[in-house]
């Protein structure tokens, strides 16, 4: 009768050895590496916190090349649109008949423009206009848009239905033709005429997205228990379905922030956006195509400055929409 082969009497197989309770043993071994390990994995260690959407999106961003290029082109855009006279002291009305049209010169590095204006001044002011009308159109289509879409995503029933018919009709009116009508009778030379044409036809956008973000959220777990635990409609909408649904209008609008200056410059080169005196790109690049023959920098300098900005917004939203969408990661 063959001997009993005697175990052997290694840390590995006796582990081994216990069956299911080698499982077991191994999960508290790699416990207690965790506990001797300062902090324990990222984000669930003692002193760390689990990160949420907003943190994990601007961990990303700060990784982000894209990020930080088109940031830092929007910050000094924001800069010079607040104080132009810090990179240009000339004045951009300062015209001289004798100097129309002439190139590059010293203190003129852009040249002249028809009128014999300093064309590197007027780009540089230029900003001002186009940016205050990207930025205050989207603040009022993101406002107005989203309070009318969550309420009818929220609510449902026959307001969302009349929001919902209301929202086509908006959606049938060409921006271009709509701006020619509305735009060519307004008188005003100021941006608020073009700023509220912008938010009466761009709103039923944010809206939609809204209104379909509120009707995902709304249905989740944490809100029915809100609602089970007798929260009111007001706390759900501000507490617990507006942080969790709010993130695609945040994408839409900050891409849509670049539309809106293309928009603002497309209208002033047609003659019923802005209106002299005001200094905006869109007017000189419509003063410029008359030239682009003999002039081709009295165009080239105020129509590379609206692409550089329209497509430095558009890549933050894109950068903005990668970091936000879960799918994406």
């Amino acid at each position: 009768m063959p001997e009993p082969i005697e175990p052997f009497h290694d840390e590995g197989a006796a582990i081994a050895a216990t069956g299911g309770g080698g499982a077991t043993d191994l999960a508290m071994a790699e416990a207690e590496t965790l506990e001797k390990t300062p902090g324990g994995p990222e984000g669930t260690g003692p002193d760390k916190k689990p990160r949420s959407l907003w943190s994990d999106a601007w961990h990303d961003l700060r990784r982000n090349p894209v990020f930080i290029v088109s940031g830092l082109i929007i910050l000094f855009l924001v800069i010079i649109a607040i104080w132009p006279s810090l990179i240009a002291s000339g004045d951009p009305l300062d015209c001289d008949l004798a100097k129309a049209q002439e190139g590059s010169q010293p203190g003129h590095p852009f040249g002249f423009n028809g009128q014999g204006c300093d064309v590197y001044t007027r780009t540089v002011y230029g900003a001002r206009a186009s940016i205050q009308v990207g930025v205050l159109a989207t603040l009022g289509v993101t406002l107005l848009g989203s309070v009318l879409g969550g309420l009818a995503g929220f609510f449902g029933g026959a307001w969302d239905g009349f929001l919902s018919r209301i929202t086509d009709v908006f959606f049938a009116i060409p921006v271009i033709l709509g701006g020619l009508v509305l735009l060519s009778v307004v008188s005003n030379n100021t941006v608020w005429p073009v700023i509220g044409f912008m938010v009466l036809l761009g709103w039923p956008q944010i809206s939609r997205i809204a209104r379909g973000s509120v009707l995902t959220a709304k249905h989740n777990d944490y809100v029915q228990a809100a609602r089970a635990l007798g929260a009111s409609n007001s706390r759900m909408l501000l507490r617990h379905i507006t942080p969790n649904a709010v993130a695609p209008v945040i994408v839409v609008a900050t891409i849509a922030l670049g539309t809106y200056i293309a928009l603002e410059a497309t209208l002033s080169f047609l003659g019923v956006g802005l209106k002299p005196p005001t200094v905006s790109w869109g007017i000189d690049i419509s003063s410029a195509s008359n030239y682009v023959r003999n002039a081709p920098h009295m165009l080239l300098w105020p129509a590379g400055a609206l692409a550089i900005t329209v497509l430095a917004f558009i890549m933050l939203g894109d950068a903005v929409r990668d970091a936000l969408d879960p799918k994406l990661r």
